[in-house]
């Protein structure tokens, strides 16, 4: 028999963030998903992959504010993204939307 649900041990993405490349890829699908309350809460699973104290250190910021910025659906300020972002070893960028070709 296969196991029960609550036997299954509970899926954590920060445990799966090894490297830049893989917040860079995480960060990227949460964004193309286009739901702006979940990019907050993304890099909260980033900076708690990385560690929420050298994080905070490393973005200028106290812990207890890193929390609270980036808890699900919070609204951080761009500047508060763009310290975490850096402090992570990634940078946001924007490309070029592809439009689908006219019939």
């Amino acid at each position: 028999m296969g196991k029960k649900i609550s036997e299954m041990s509970e899926f954590d993405m920060a445990a799966h963030l090894k490297s830049e490349e893989d917040i860079a890829a995480y960060l990227t699908i949460v964004i193309e998903d286009g739901d702006p309350g979940e990019l907050a809460h993304a890099l909260g699973v980033a900076a708690r992959a990385r560690g929420m104290t050298e994080v905070a250190n490393a973005a200028g910021i106290s812990r207890e504010s890193l929390y609270k910025a980036l808890r699900p659906n919070s609204h951080p300020r761009f500047d508060t993204i763009s310290r975490v972002c850096s402090a992570l070893g990634v940078k946001l960028v924007a490309q070029a939307v592809q439009k689908e070709a006219q019939p």
